[in-house]
């Protein structure tokens, strides 16, 4: 009788182990998902001010600037433009 005894002793011991274990397992398995929500949640915020920004760069008039002073370039004079009309089944 006390052989069963400490055989049921050992196997409660056992599973309240398990029991831990598993208890910390997800306690650290939770903690890891929520910094990973929270960091999925700053990409989110530094996507959209990135597209703000490349909104930004991006508008005709600034790139038209660039255009004149950085690369000097400018629009041809209507001498300058020689229009190539399309052939008929092109369209």
């Amino acid at each position: 009788m006390v052989r069963f005894n400490m055989i049921l002793l050992l196997i409660a011991v056992v599973c309240a182990l398990g029991v831990v274990t598993s208890q910390h397992r997800a306690r650290k398995l939770f903690q890891d998902l929520e910094g990973e929500q929270e960091r999925a949640r700053q990409l989110d915020v530094e996507y959209g001010q990135l597209q703000l920004e490349l909104s930004t760069w991006a508008t005709h008039p600034r790139v038209e600037q660039i255009a004149r002073s950085r690369l000097h370039m400018a629009l041809p004079d209507a001498a300058g433009r020689v229009v190539v009309p399309l052939p008929k089944g092109a369209r």
